[in-house]
Protein backbone atom coordinates (compact mmCIF):
# COMPACT_ATOMS: atom_id res chain seq x y z
CA UNK A 1 0.00 0.00 0.00
CA UNK A 2 1.17 3.43 -1.04
CA UNK A 3 1.13 5.72 1.67
CA UNK A 4 1.02 9.78 0.83
CA UNK A 5 0.22 12.04 3.68
CA UNK A 6 0.07 11.79 7.93
CA UNK A 7 -1.95 14.20 9.60
CA UNK A 8 -1.49 14.39 13.64
CA UNK A 9 -3.97 16.42 15.23
CA UNK A 10 -3.88 17.12 19.34
CA UNK A 11 -7.30 17.83 20.54
CA UNK A 12 -9.07 17.33 24.05
CA UNK A 13 -12.99 16.06 24.76
CA UNK A 14 -14.40 17.76 28.44
CA UNK A 15 -16.26 15.70 31.23
CA UNK A 16 -19.39 15.93 31.65
CA UNK A 17 -17.99 15.94 35.34
CA UNK A 18 -14.85 15.72 36.80
CA UNK A 19 -13.13 12.16 36.19
CA UNK A 20 -12.03 11.78 39.63
CA UNK A 21 -9.67 8.09 40.51
CA UNK A 22 -7.10 7.06 43.10
CA UNK A 23 -4.65 8.18 41.07
CA UNK A 24 -5.93 11.90 40.56
CA UNK A 25 -8.81 14.11 38.59
CA UNK A 26 -9.79 15.48 35.04
CA UNK A 27 -11.85 17.65 33.62
CA UNK A 28 -11.11 16.91 29.88
CA UNK A 29 -8.98 14.35 28.51
CA UNK A 30 -6.55 14.85 25.56
CA UNK A 31 -6.60 12.93 23.01
CA UNK A 32 -4.29 12.30 19.70
CA UNK A 33 -6.29 12.22 16.21
CA UNK A 34 -4.02 10.56 13.23
CA UNK A 35 -5.47 10.54 9.30
CA UNK A 36 -3.19 7.74 7.35
CA UNK A 37 -3.58 8.84 3.63
CA UNK A 38 -2.98 6.65 1.10
CA UNK A 39 -4.36 5.77 -3.05
CA UNK A 40 -6.99 8.16 -2.20
CA UNK A 41 -8.38 6.77 0.88
CA UNK A 42 -7.63 7.56 4.39
CA UNK A 43 -7.54 5.81 7.34
CA UNK A 44 -8.01 7.21 11.06
CA UNK A 45 -6.24 6.33 14.34
CA UNK A 46 -6.32 7.54 17.74
CA UNK A 47 -4.93 7.18 21.43
CA UNK A 48 -4.33 8.88 24.61
CA UNK A 49 -1.54 10.63 26.72
CA UNK A 50 -2.38 8.51 29.80
CA UNK A 51 -1.63 11.18 32.41
CA UNK A 52 -2.75 9.77 35.51
CA UNK A 53 -0.55 6.86 34.92
CA UNK A 54 2.67 9.69 34.59
CA UNK A 55 2.59 8.07 30.70
CA UNK A 56 4.19 9.90 27.79
CA UNK A 57 2.66 13.81 27.47
CA UNK A 58 0.63 14.16 24.06
CA UNK A 59 3.22 16.89 23.14
CA UNK A 60 5.76 13.99 22.87
CA UNK A 61 3.40 11.17 21.44
CA UNK A 62 2.77 13.87 18.53
CA UNK A 63 6.43 14.12 17.67
CA UNK A 64 7.03 10.57 17.96
CA UNK A 65 4.21 9.88 15.49
CA UNK A 66 5.92 12.56 12.95
CA UNK A 67 9.15 11.65 13.77
CA UNK A 68 9.52 8.42 14.16
CA UNK A 69 6.24 6.29 13.13
CA UNK A 70 5.90 7.61 10.08
CA UNK A 71 9.08 7.75 8.28
CA UNK A 72 9.73 3.94 9.58
CA UNK A 73 6.26 3.71 7.65
CA UNK A 74 7.18 4.98 4.62
CA UNK A 75 10.69 3.18 4.96
CA UNK A 76 9.42 -0.02 3.25
CA UNK A 77 6.23 0.75 3.02
CA UNK A 78 2.79 -1.09 4.12
CA UNK A 79 1.95 -4.32 3.13
CA UNK A 80 -2.00 -4.61 4.56
CA UNK A 81 -2.10 -8.38 5.60
CA UNK A 82 1.27 -7.33 7.59
CA UNK A 83 0.52 -4.69 9.60
CA UNK A 84 2.56 -6.30 12.50
CA UNK A 85 5.59 -5.46 10.55
CA UNK A 86 4.86 -1.85 10.10
CA UNK A 87 4.73 -1.43 13.59
CA UNK A 88 7.63 -3.44 14.77
CA UNK A 89 9.61 -1.44 12.40
CA UNK A 90 7.83 1.87 14.75
CA UNK A 91 8.75 0.04 17.81
CA UNK A 92 12.36 -0.07 16.50
CA UNK A 93 12.65 3.65 16.11
CA UNK A 94 12.08 4.27 20.32
CA UNK A 95 8.28 5.15 19.54
CA UNK A 96 6.01 4.72 22.42
CA UNK A 97 2.89 2.43 23.12
CA UNK A 98 0.32 5.18 22.42
CA UNK A 99 1.95 6.42 19.42
CA UNK A 100 1.69 2.50 17.85
CA UNK A 101 -1.83 2.48 19.07
CA UNK A 102 -2.55 5.44 16.88
CA UNK A 103 -0.65 4.52 13.67
CA UNK A 104 -2.09 0.40 14.39
CA UNK A 105 -5.58 1.80 14.17
CA UNK A 106 -5.33 3.97 11.27
CA UNK A 107 -3.55 1.69 9.18
CA UNK A 108 -6.65 -1.22 10.19
CA UNK A 109 -9.13 0.84 9.04
CA UNK A 110 -7.02 2.16 5.88
CA UNK A 111 -6.57 -1.47 5.04
CA UNK A 112 -10.16 -2.09 5.64
CA UNK A 113 -11.35 0.77 3.96
CA UNK A 114 -9.01 -0.78 0.71
CA UNK A 115 -10.63 -4.00 0.94
CA UNK A 116 -13.85 -3.24 1.48
CA UNK A 117 -14.07 -5.40 5.09
CA UNK A 118 -14.81 -4.02 8.42
CA UNK A 119 -11.63 -4.11 10.82
CA UNK A 120 -12.93 -6.65 12.70
CA UNK A 121 -12.96 -9.68 9.37
CA UNK A 122 -9.56 -8.12 8.81
CA UNK A 123 -8.72 -9.43 12.31
CA UNK A 124 -9.92 -12.32 12.02
CA UNK A 125 -13.55 -12.58 13.35
CA UNK A 126 -16.55 -14.45 11.17
CA UNK A 127 -19.23 -12.20 12.43
CA UNK A 128 -20.03 -9.19 14.83
CA UNK A 129 -22.25 -9.61 17.99
CA UNK A 130 -23.11 -6.62 20.31
CA UNK A 131 -20.22 -5.55 22.72
CA UNK A 132 -21.76 -5.70 26.36
CA UNK A 133 -20.27 -2.89 28.22
CA UNK A 134 -20.17 -1.78 32.15
CA UNK A 135 -20.84 1.85 33.05
CA UNK A 136 -18.35 3.53 35.04
CA UNK A 137 -18.20 5.62 37.79
CA UNK A 138 -15.80 7.89 39.44
CA UNK A 139 -14.90 8.55 42.88
CA UNK A 140 -17.69 10.48 44.19
CA UNK A 141 -19.97 10.87 47.66
CA UNK A 142 -22.89 8.26 48.51
CA UNK A 143 -25.22 10.67 47.20
CA UNK A 144 -23.77 11.09 44.30
CA UNK A 145 -22.78 7.93 43.48
CA UNK A 146 -26.35 6.57 43.62
CA UNK A 147 -27.82 9.50 41.39
CA UNK A 148 -24.90 7.97 38.83
CA UNK A 149 -25.51 4.56 39.51
CA UNK A 150 -28.97 4.88 38.95
CA UNK A 151 -28.84 6.75 36.03
CA UNK A 152 -26.80 4.31 34.20
CA UNK A 153 -28.76 1.65 35.28
CA UNK A 154 -31.97 3.39 33.83
CA UNK A 155 -29.90 3.32 30.21
CA UNK A 156 -29.76 -0.53 30.49
CA UNK A 157 -26.43 -0.81 32.24
CA UNK A 158 -25.85 -3.99 34.31
CA UNK A 159 -22.47 -3.76 35.17
CA UNK A 160 -21.22 -1.48 37.17
CA UNK A 161 -17.64 -0.29 37.50
CA UNK A 162 -16.39 1.97 40.65
CA UNK A 163 -13.13 3.29 40.71
CA UNK A 164 -11.84 3.31 44.44
CA UNK A 165 -8.63 3.40 46.78
CA UNK A 166 -9.98 6.77 48.12
CA UNK A 167 -11.49 6.75 51.45
CA UNK A 168 -15.06 5.89 51.69
CA UNK A 169 -14.76 3.39 48.68
CA UNK A 170 -16.25 0.50 50.87
CA UNK A 171 -19.37 2.75 51.18
CA UNK A 172 -19.65 3.62 47.48
CA UNK A 173 -19.56 -0.30 46.42
CA UNK A 174 -22.81 -0.84 49.49
CA UNK A 175 -24.47 2.19 47.79
CA UNK A 176 -24.85 0.71 44.24
CA UNK A 177 -25.67 -2.41 45.61
CA UNK A 178 -28.04 -1.04 48.53
CA UNK A 179 -29.46 1.28 45.08
CA UNK A 180 -29.70 -1.57 42.37
CA UNK A 181 -30.51 -4.50 44.00
CA UNK A 182 -28.40 -8.07 43.64
CA UNK A 183 -29.17 -8.38 39.62
CA UNK A 184 -26.33 -6.38 38.81
CA UNK A 185 -22.24 -6.89 38.49
CA UNK A 186 -20.37 -4.79 40.64
CA UNK A 187 -16.31 -4.50 39.78
CA UNK A 188 -14.01 -2.02 41.11
CA UNK A 189 -10.71 -0.17 39.84
CA UNK A 190 -8.25 0.90 42.36
CA UNK A 191 -5.43 1.84 39.96
CA UNK A 192 -2.45 0.07 42.18
CA UNK A 193 -3.50 2.83 44.84
CA UNK A 194 -3.73 -0.21 48.20
CA UNK A 195 -0.70 -2.58 49.46
CA UNK A 196 -1.40 -5.64 50.01
CA UNK A 197 -2.93 -5.52 53.58
CA UNK A 198 -5.01 -2.71 53.01
CA UNK A 199 -6.49 -4.17 49.47
CA UNK A 200 -7.05 -7.30 51.58
CA UNK A 201 -8.90 -5.81 54.01
CA UNK A 202 -10.64 -3.10 51.43
CA UNK A 203 -11.64 -6.08 49.28
CA UNK A 204 -13.07 -8.38 51.91
CA UNK A 205 -15.41 -5.58 53.10
CA UNK A 206 -16.13 -5.10 49.83
CA UNK A 207 -16.80 -8.68 49.22
CA UNK A 208 -19.75 -8.77 51.54
CA UNK A 209 -21.66 -6.35 48.88
CA UNK A 210 -21.12 -8.74 45.81
CA UNK A 211 -17.98 -8.14 43.65
CA UNK A 212 -17.45 -9.48 40.19
CA UNK A 213 -13.42 -8.47 40.10
CA UNK A 214 -11.30 -5.74 41.56
CA UNK A 215 -9.07 -4.49 38.56
CA UNK A 216 -5.22 -3.99 39.38
CA UNK A 217 -5.85 -3.51 43.45
CA UNK A 218 -1.94 -3.66 44.14
CA UNK A 219 0.84 -2.29 42.05
CA UNK A 220 2.82 -5.62 41.10
CA UNK A 221 2.31 -8.78 40.25
CA UNK A 222 3.85 -10.17 43.16
CA UNK A 223 1.89 -8.45 45.65
CA UNK A 224 -1.54 -9.88 43.28
CA UNK A 225 0.15 -13.16 44.62
CA UNK A 226 0.16 -12.21 48.05
CA UNK A 227 -3.05 -10.32 47.75
CA UNK A 228 -4.60 -13.73 46.09
CA UNK A 229 -3.60 -15.76 49.36
CA UNK A 230 -6.07 -13.51 51.25
CA UNK A 231 -9.02 -12.95 49.20
CA UNK A 232 -11.66 -14.84 46.99
CA UNK A 233 -12.35 -11.88 44.77
CA UNK A 234 -11.00 -12.30 41.27
CA UNK A 235 -8.12 -10.13 40.55
CA UNK A 236 -7.36 -8.41 37.00
CA UNK A 237 -4.40 -6.56 35.75
CA UNK A 238 -4.25 -3.55 33.85
CA UNK A 239 -1.25 -0.68 34.63
CA UNK A 240 1.17 -3.76 35.52
CA UNK A 241 0.27 -5.56 32.00
CA UNK A 242 0.95 -3.89 28.85
CA UNK A 243 2.41 -6.68 26.88
CA UNK A 244 1.69 -10.50 26.15
CA UNK A 245 5.35 -10.86 27.89
CA UNK A 246 3.35 -9.72 30.87
CA UNK A 247 0.66 -11.74 30.48
CA UNK A 248 2.97 -14.86 30.23
CA UNK A 249 4.47 -13.59 33.46
CA UNK A 250 1.29 -12.93 34.77
CA UNK A 251 0.37 -16.89 34.25
CA UNK A 252 3.44 -18.29 35.03
CA UNK A 253 3.46 -16.70 38.62
CA UNK A 254 -0.44 -16.95 38.71
CA UNK A 255 -1.35 -13.30 39.77
CA UNK A 256 -3.95 -12.72 38.46
CA UNK A 257 -7.07 -14.50 36.30
CA UNK A 258 -8.14 -11.99 33.99
CA UNK A 259 -6.41 -8.94 32.31
CA UNK A 260 -7.63 -5.20 31.40
CA UNK A 261 -6.90 -4.51 27.85
CA UNK A 262 -6.57 -1.08 26.99
CA UNK A 263 -5.18 -0.57 23.20
CA UNK A 264 -3.76 2.57 23.60
CA UNK A 265 -1.73 1.51 26.66
CA UNK A 266 -0.69 -1.90 24.99
CA UNK A 267 0.25 -0.34 21.58
CA UNK A 268 -2.73 -1.38 19.46
CA UNK A 269 -4.92 -3.68 18.51
CA UNK A 270 -2.37 -6.83 17.08
CA UNK A 271 -0.87 -6.02 20.78
CA UNK A 272 -4.14 -6.54 22.52
CA UNK A 273 -5.33 -9.60 21.05
CA UNK A 274 -1.39 -11.31 21.70
CA UNK A 275 -2.57 -10.56 25.19
CA UNK A 276 -6.17 -12.76 24.64
CA UNK A 277 -3.86 -15.61 23.02
CA UNK A 278 -2.02 -15.53 26.72
CA UNK A 279 -4.74 -15.41 29.32
CA UNK A 280 -8.97 -14.21 29.54
CA UNK A 281 -8.74 -10.57 28.76
CA UNK A 282 -11.77 -8.20 28.29
CA UNK A 283 -11.19 -4.73 26.23
CA UNK A 284 -11.41 -1.31 28.63
CA UNK A 285 -10.85 2.62 27.65
CA UNK A 286 -8.65 4.71 28.09
CA UNK A 287 -10.88 6.94 27.89
CA UNK A 288 -11.16 7.89 23.98
CA UNK A 289 -13.00 9.66 21.88
CA UNK A 290 -15.07 7.80 19.02
CA UNK A 291 -12.01 6.60 16.99
CA UNK A 292 -10.77 4.47 19.77
CA UNK A 293 -13.54 2.84 21.09
CA UNK A 294 -14.84 1.75 17.64
CA UNK A 295 -11.45 0.73 17.75
CA UNK A 296 -11.40 -1.35 20.49
CA UNK A 297 -15.25 -2.13 19.91
CA UNK A 298 -13.89 -4.50 16.73
CA UNK A 299 -10.84 -5.74 18.29
CA UNK A 300 -13.47 -7.81 20.85
CA UNK A 301 -15.36 -9.02 18.11
CA UNK A 302 -11.82 -11.02 17.57
CA UNK A 303 -11.44 -12.41 21.31
CA UNK A 304 -13.33 -15.47 20.96
CA UNK A 305 -10.78 -16.66 18.49
CA UNK A 306 -8.40 -16.25 20.68
CA UNK A 307 -9.52 -18.15 23.11
CA UNK A 308 -8.76 -15.40 25.48
CA UNK A 309 -12.74 -13.77 26.21
CA UNK A 310 -12.69 -13.01 29.84
CA UNK A 311 -16.94 -13.55 29.16
CA UNK A 312 -17.48 -10.55 30.97
CA UNK A 313 -18.87 -7.10 29.99
CA UNK A 314 -16.25 -4.77 28.31
CA UNK A 315 -15.12 -1.41 29.46
CA UNK A 316 -16.13 0.87 26.46
CA UNK A 317 -19.01 2.59 27.01
CA UNK A 318 -17.29 5.95 28.51
CA UNK A 319 -17.83 8.34 25.51
CA UNK A 320 -20.74 8.42 27.89
CA UNK A 321 -18.78 10.18 30.60
CA UNK A 322 -18.17 13.84 27.96
CA UNK A 323 -20.12 16.24 27.14
CA UNK A 324 -19.10 16.71 23.68
CA UNK A 325 -17.50 14.41 20.30
CA UNK A 326 -15.56 14.74 17.38
CA UNK A 327 -17.71 12.14 15.25
CA UNK A 328 -19.17 9.34 15.69
CA UNK A 329 -18.40 5.49 15.78
CA UNK A 330 -19.72 2.08 16.96
CA UNK A 331 -23.73 2.53 17.68
CA UNK A 332 -24.39 2.95 21.60
CA UNK A 333 -27.68 1.02 22.46
CA UNK A 334 -28.66 0.24 25.98
CA UNK A 335 -25.43 -0.96 27.53
CA UNK A 336 -23.65 -2.06 24.20
CA UNK A 337 -21.83 -1.10 21.66
CA UNK A 338 -22.86 -1.88 18.14
CA UNK A 339 -20.28 -2.48 15.05
CA UNK A 340 -21.22 -3.32 11.49
CA UNK A 341 -20.39 -4.22 7.78
CA UNK A 342 -19.05 -0.62 6.31
CA UNK A 343 -15.20 -0.71 5.33
CA UNK A 344 -12.54 -0.18 8.27
CA UNK A 345 -13.73 1.04 11.40
CA UNK A 346 -16.89 2.90 9.95
CA UNK A 347 -16.18 6.27 11.50
CA UNK A 348 -17.62 9.44 10.30
CA UNK A 349 -15.53 12.99 11.88
CA UNK A 350 -17.38 15.77 12.56
CA UNK A 351 -14.75 18.79 10.95
CA UNK A 352 -16.53 21.62 12.84
CA UNK A 353 -16.39 20.06 15.91
CA UNK A 354 -12.69 18.51 15.83
CA UNK A 355 -11.89 22.00 14.73
CA UNK A 356 -13.18 23.38 18.07
CA UNK A 357 -11.56 21.01 20.24
CA UNK A 358 -7.96 21.38 18.24
CA UNK A 359 -5.52 21.79 21.20
CA UNK A 360 -2.86 23.31 18.01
Amino acid sequence: MLLEEIEVIPYSLPFREPYVTARGELTERNLILVRIRGEGLEGLGETAALALRGGVRIDAIVAEIRERCWPALLDGGVDPARIWSAIARCRNRGASAQALAAVDIALHDLAGRASGDPVWRLLGASEAVPVACNATLPAANPAATRAMAQDWREQGFWTFKLKVGLAGDVTQVATVRQALGQEVAIRVDANGAWGVDDAADRLRAMEAHGIELAEQPVGTFEQMVELRRQVQVRLAADESLVSPFDARRAVELAACQVAAVKVAKVGGLGAALGIAEVMPSYLSSALEGPVGITAAAHAVQALSGTGGDAGVAHGLATERLFSSSIGRGAVADGDQLIVDERPGLGVEIDEDALAARRLD
